[in-house]
């Protein structure tokens, strides 16, 4: 196999590449007990991109995401988003993202209008914008017929466009999301892509983690590869997939190699 461009030490030249930076994080660091996390991490997110966040599971995504968004507090580093420090000035930084975790903690006895209409007033939006952009998103997010219904009736699909709603009603510079495909049916999917398109066309940034390949191949123009805690790439998606498929290419770059072609001899054979 040759070898991938954006390989192990591409995340320092990343930041050079004279893009101006929606989100700079400097050798951020977290650690669990005896378990680092997150061992220095160095990401660059061109401002208005659509970015991937990707590598497999514990490679440290969620984690980085939520020091990012100040919902964890990192032990060391230092986290920028458009510029400015996220520990510094935490409340400067909140009123310009949105955030749709991984989880989904919504106010599950709520209905989806009262959801938005919550989370306008607590934005301090004016109520009659509150209203407006609640009943446009409702309506963009084929949800106007279960408005009055109440959020802990909903279904997965549904509560994520429902959470996802309820980050954009403030119309935030920059969105966070963490795994937001993840147990959505296509429908649903379809959806949340159209509404991203927008967002992103008209210059803000997009951060979303996701394992599927295939998606963040097909809405990406900037991606970040985790593992064990570091960046082991960052780049244009171009820069790092190469010549490959994105899979193809984060396998590479996370050494995974493949273990099930020994043992497991009696799986499928006849028993007696």
């Amino acid at each position: 196999m040759t070898d991938f461009a954006g390989g192990p030490g591409s995340a320092a030249s990343a930041g050079s590449a004279g893009h101006p930076e929606a989100v700079r994080t400097r050798g951020l660091y977290k650690r669990f007990g005896q378990q680092v996390a997150v061992g220095g991490v160095d990401l660059v997110v061109p401002l208005g991109s659509f970015a991937g966040l990707v590598g497999p599971n514990g490679a440290g995504k969620t984690t980085t995401l939520s020091m990012i968004t100040g919902l964890l507090m990192p032990d060391g580093g230092s986290v920028e988003v458009g510029g400015i420090d996220v520990w510094r000035d935490p409340v400067a930084v909140k009123a310009h993202v949105g955030v749709l975790p991984e989880g989904l903690r919504l106010f599950e006895r709520l209905s989806g209008r009262e959801l938005l209409s919550y989370n306008g007033q607590i934005r301090g939006i004016p109520k009659e914008e509150v209203t407006r952009r609640a009943e446009e998103l409702l309506r963009v997010m084929d949800l106007a017929d279960s408005a009055d219904k109440l959020v802990v009736d909903y279904s997965t699909g549904m509560r994520k466009k429902i959470a996802l709603a309820a980050a954009l009603l403030h119309n935030p510079k920059v969105l966070f999301l963490d795994e937001p495909f993840e147990g959505v049916d296509p429908v649903s999917a379809n959806t949340l892509v159209e509404v991203l398109r927008r967002y992103t066309a008209s210059g803000s940034t997009v951060v979303f983690s996701s394992h599927v390949m295939e998606l963040v191949e097909r809405l990406c123009d900037w991606v970040s590869v985790m593992n064990h805690g570091h960046i082991v790439a960052q780049g244009t998606l171009a820069e790092v997939r190469g010549d490959h498929t994105l899979n193809d290419a984060l396998l590479h770059l996370v050494g995974a190699r493949g273990n099930g072609e020994e043992g497991l001899s009696w799986l499928g054979s006849s028993s007696a």
